[in-house]
């Protein structure tokens, strides 16, 4: 399919107190050459609370948290005849004693607490270990979990944005919050597997920044979607240095679509600064996608 050669040209873009919430005003113009307009009002609870203390992952804070829980733990559940040392890596923990059965039993439930632990860690931080399309691991941001928490804050955006668009249509509404998200100021993705979060944005920081990279601008498009459409599936999808989303609806001629877990998606890149409705992607990333050089991840 040939992507649209329309770019993205935000207009307007202002931000107001308006007591116990702020009023966002936006004007762009779409992949049609159509202005658009668009005002909603966020409360400041839902916009400064639930991420607040949100940051870039850190593997230093990671490692000391899991070993003083792990310490903690056998303080409580001693291993009788078991010597521990600690390094300053994760697993980075020597067990020795003098029966080698011992000493195999207490490194299995040592390094079970300690993938427990810091699995848990890594959630109350809303990140979560993540494996790229040539197996390569890292730790990002649990998208996924952070657009689910978000819906609730855009809740106010389904009147505005159902009144403009006029019709309950699954494709044209998506058009329509594609349009408004690639309009907004991209900044360039830092690497997923190295970057420990660093440049992303949650959707909240997004409107309040009017910036994010592919990874916010795509976190927050879900979480938009899913406020307007609250039964839709949908997917997110990572290609190197990219992403895009995905719906479950029936495809048009030319859409560019995946197939995860036998459900059919059709793809759209909310991205910008290039303005493609539902089903265009850029060549390159419609490449990476028919080569599967792409991981998806379900939004239920």
């Amino acid at each position: 399919m040939v992507a649209s050669s329309a770019f993205a040209e935000q207009l307007r873009f202002s931000k107001s107190d308006a007591g116990d919430a702020y009023d966002f005003s936006y004007q762009w113009v779409d992949y049609a050459q159509q202005t658009q307009n668009m005002r909603f009002t966020l409360p400041k609870k839902a916009l400064f609370s639930k991420f607040r203390k949100f940051r870039a992952y850190n593997p230093d804070f990671a490692v000391k948290h899991v070993q003083r829980e792990v310490r903690k733990y056998l303080k409580q559940n001693p291993l009788s005849g078991i010597s521990i040392s600690y390094g300053n890596e994760l697993s980075d923990i020597s067990i020795s004693g003098r029966n080698p059965s011992d000493v195999a039993k207490a490194s299995r439930e040592i390094r079970s607490q300690e993938t427990a632990i810091f699995n848990d860690y890594l959630a109350s931080q809303f990140y979560h270990q993540f494996t790229d399309h040539q197996n390569s691991p890292g730790i990002k941001p649990d998208h996924v979990r952070i657009a689910q928490e978000s819906v609730a804050m855009l809740a106010s955006t389904k009147s505005v944005i159902l009144d403009i668009v006029n019709v309950k249509n699954i494709r044209l509404v998506t058009n329509y919050v594609l349009g408004f998200v690639q309009n907004i100021p991209y900044s360039p993705l830092e690497s997923r597997l190295t970057s420990s979060g660093a440049g992303f944005n949650v959707p909240a920081k997004v409107l309040w920044e009017n910036q994010g990279d592919c990874d916010s601008k795509m976190t927050l498009t879900i979480a938009m979607l899913r406020a307007l459409m609250p039964r839709i599936k949908m997917v997110m999808i990572y290609i190197d240095q990219h992403a895009f989303i995905g719906l479950e609806l029936l495809p048009e001629l030319g859409d560019v679509t995946i197939v995860h877990q036998g459900r059919t998606f059709v793809l759209g890149d909310p991205t910008g600064p290039r303005l493609m409705p539902l089903g265009q992607l850029s060549f390159e990333s419609e490449q990476a996608i028919r080569a599967k050089h792409y991981t998806a991840e379900i939004f239920d």
